[in-house]
């Protein structure tokens, strides 16, 4: 089972928040979910989160979808901490 997997399959529909550095360095805190599909345009991605070690994420705040680095990930909480499950 893959990294994406498992976070999809504990975090199911639920609110959670991450904490991660950017491509440029500098650290976000992002409250999002995963699995909305409200806001999408057709078409499909050109790329699978697997590949890049990713996770698509909606940030409810920005109210846009954002991929998140699972490598990059300093913490994830959902209810509790489940960083551990990053590592």
């Amino acid at each position: 089972m893959t990294k994406q997997e498992l976070l999809r399959k504990k975090l199911g529909g639920k609110f959670f928040t991450v904490v991660f550095t950017k491509k440029d360095g500098s650290e976000r805190l992002l409250n999002g979910r995963l699995g909305v599909t409200k806001h999408l345009r057709g078409g499909e991605k050109g790329y699978s989160d697997a590949d890049f070690n990713a996770l698509t994420v909606f940030d409810v705040q920005a109210k846009g979808y954002r991929t998140v680095k699972l490598d990059k990930v300093k913490r994830l909480v959902c209810g509790t901490d489940l960083t551990h499950l990053l590592r």
